[in-house]
């Protein structure tokens, strides 16, 4: 795993992620998978077509989520 990516749900992240962390993860992980800091031009299409699809797939993910005790915390500190 890319150590620079982090945990982005609760209870490690107080507040909803946001999109620039959620890009940011997905910009990571495509660098990692792909062994490219940054993509030739001719690679440039497929590169950001990923990192927005992972990006996509990030927010489903943390909305889907259900986070044990969440909610009671949610409730507790309002």
């Amino acid at each position: 795993m890319c150590r620079s990516i982090k945990t982005l749900r609760p209870p490690a992240l107080p507040e909803k992620a946001t999109e620039e962390e959620i890009r940011a993860a997905a910009l990571q992980y495509v660098r990692k998978v792909s062994g490219f800091r940054a993509p030739a031009a001719h690679n440039q299409e497929v590169f950001e077509a990923a990192v927005e699809a992972i990006a996509e797939a990030t927010r489903d993910l943390l909305e889907g989520l259900q986070v044990r005790g969440a909610a009671a915390t949610a409730t507790a500190t309002a």
